[in-house]
């Protein structure tokens, strides 16, 4: 096996990469995240359900709803069942208005029931509208910070460690996957996700002239 580590310039600082790979078609890479972090979201339940195509009763009632953040933030919805996935159908362009503390937050409803029995959680993940998009099919920040929610909130017997599968856009024809990572450091958590590289394209990066 081949490894690499790299560093990655983001807007939550100077993060680590490894570059794992057995061959040409075989390629992981693990990120190492910014330390978690929550907020408590204080508006509608009723409208946040709403803005996703749900009633209220599909939010699971001994969850919190949270905003949270390995990088960027998203809102972590926990839902009853599975089956209330296939009936989302997002209003984007109502998210900021129910999302006031974070306007232009994501929307990332999950649960512990999964299609896949080797996974642990099922999620979507709903753009925010100034992103641009609708819905991602794999969502490694959001995956990250969700499995820093499941250690603090989920979790029965969490120490030290434990390692997730997330399972991510089946309900729209995708087969999406993040493993999660997370340890204990004192009063926070250590978060890395590693999902497999797919080559889409080649491409040139072109420098502008900063003196230009």
């Amino acid at each position: 096996m081949k490894k690499k580590d790299l560093t990655i310039e983001t807007r939550a600082g100077i993060l680590p990469i490894t570059i794992n790979s057995t061959s040409e078609k075989e390629i992981s890479i693990t990120m190492n995240q910014a330390s978690p972090k929550f907020a408590e979201f204080k508006g509608s339940k009723r409208d946040l359900a709403n803005s996703i195509g749900l009633e209220e009763t599909d939010i699971e009632d001994n969850l919190p709803i949270l905003y949270g953040s390995t990088g960027t933030w998203t809102l972590l919805i926990p839902i009853k069942n599975i089956d209330a996935f296939k009936k989302m159908k997002p209003n984007n362009k109502d998210f900021p208005a129910i999302l006031k503390e974070m306007p232009k937050s994501s929307v990332h409803p999950f649960c512990t029931e999964t299609y896949d029995s080797d996974a642990d959680m099922h999620a979507r993940h709903f753009s925010s509208p100034y992103s641009g998009t609708v819905e991602d099919a794999v969502t490694g920040t959001a995956s990250g910070v969700m499995g820093s929610f499941y250690a603090k909130y989920i979790s029965n017997n969490f120490k030290e460690s434990l390692t997730l599968l997330v399972e991510q856009g089946h309900e729209i024809e995708k087969d999406g996957r993040v493993e999660v990572q997370v340890s204990k450091t004192g009063e926070s958590y250590d978060v890395q996700i590693t999902g497999n590289a797919v080559r889409v394209k080649d491409f040139d990066i072109i420098l502008a002239d900063k003196k230009a």
